[in-house]
């Protein structure tokens, strides 16, 4: 791997965030980007020097190694880029194969890397290949000069123009496609905007959807109501397989406060059996505490409207928002076949992959 730079001779400390919002924003002026399943990171070269900086901060480059590598033998020598690290598999982008990256052993992460060579989907532009610093430039030149750099040395393996629109309807179109697999929604920037790192000024829209699930299990807060009794802290939520069985999907804890004791009570009158009979909560990972693991299991009852944003690997990237129960509902009606149905190729990966 070549050597590390300093972040302050070559890029900003931090990049330009984005706040959730509900919408997109109407009116002119606003150039809209897809939001990609990825890891942000800013690409750095400075001659023989390579660096891979993350939304932290950190440096990204030791997990990928095939990027550094990549990023070192482009023809331009110079240059500082803003982008989405991801791995696509098959039609579809792999925020799980993206993950395994984040290990300690070198070993795997070379043997990934070449099993799962990650790509870099680059949208701005903060040093050009002549040197010119464009962090104060307004996004509407920074735009331009990421398109001469892709005309001037065009797209290879490695890097990959995101494409971009000024047309609210070709927004929604990307909204609507969010969440399955390749986008994680639509992020709206002012073109009239410098970059500001580290700041909240683009705006990033998500689509929203609900899912029944069923209460396979539940954990009790970290604190008890009141300082006496025990109350039910988070939900585990499950969908059933093509198989039959039930398969931990994700959690949900906005259940507001004055319903969490009586809640309790009858999930402790349900308290029995495996809960889940097929992929249970709990399995061990980087993130896995002894807190996380532990987790009363449920006979399957009740059912739990949520909405959610994302799915992968057939399950919720996020925690949920509770919406409602579901009595009308039996549970064995809540499939899998919900979350699959969101899980389909994108025009927009298979143009930047052509």
């Amino acid at each position: 791997m070549k050597r590390s730079i300093p972040k302050s001779e070559s890029a900003p400390v931090a990049v330009m965030e984005a706040q959730l919002v509900d919408a997109l924003p109407e009116g002119t002026g606003w150039q809209f980007e897809p939001k990609w399943d990825g890891f942000r990171c800013l690409a750095v070269r400075d001659g023989e020097a390579v660096e891979l900086i993350g939304k932290s901060g950190k440096s990204l480059a030791r997990y990928f190694p095939e990027v550094v590598a990549g990023l070192g033998q482009h023809p331009a020598r110079r240059f500082v880029l803003d982008g989405e690290l991801a791995v696509p598999m098959g039609s579809a982008l792999s925020f799980d194969a993206l993950q395994m990256r984040l290990h300690p052993a070198q070993s795997r992460i070379l043997r990934l890397s070449k099993e799962t060579p990650a790509i870099l989907i680059v949208f701005d532009m903060l040093k050009t290949a002549d040197g010119t610093d464009l962090v104060s430039a307004p996004l509407r030149k920074r735009r331009l000069a990421l398109e001469a750099f892709f005309k001037t040395y065009g797209s290879d393996q490695l890097l990959h123009l995101s494409p971009v629109t000024t047309r609210l309807t070709e927004a929604k179109k990307w909204l609507a496609r969010a969440g399955g697999g390749a986008l994680d929604g639509v992020v709206a920037k002012r073109q009239d905007e410098r970059y500001r790192a580290g700041e909240r000024v683009m705006l990033k829209i998500k689509r929203l959807r609900t899912a029944d699930c069923v209460v396979g299990g539940f954990r009790y807060a970290s604190t008890r109501a009141d300082g006496g009794a025990r109350v039910v802290g988070s939900l585990l939520l499950g969908l059933f397989d093509a198989g039959g069985k039930l398969d931990h999907v994700g959690f949900t804890s906005a259940v507001a406060a004055n319903e969490r004791p009586g809640l309790t009570r009858k999930l402790e009158a349900l308290r029995g059996g495996p809960g889940f009979t097929g992929r249970a909560p709990g399995g061990p990972s980087r993130w896995s505490t002894e807190r996380s693991s532990e987790w009363e299991p449920v006979k399957p009852r009740l059912v739990a409207e949520v909405q959610y944003d994302h799915v992968t690997g057939d399950r919720f990237r996020h925690g949920t928002r509770f919406v409602r129960w579901r009595p009308d509902k039996e549970p064995h009606q809540c499939t899998m076949a919900q979350l699959r149905l969101e899980v389909r190729p994108s025009k927009l990966l298979k143009a930047i992959a052509s």
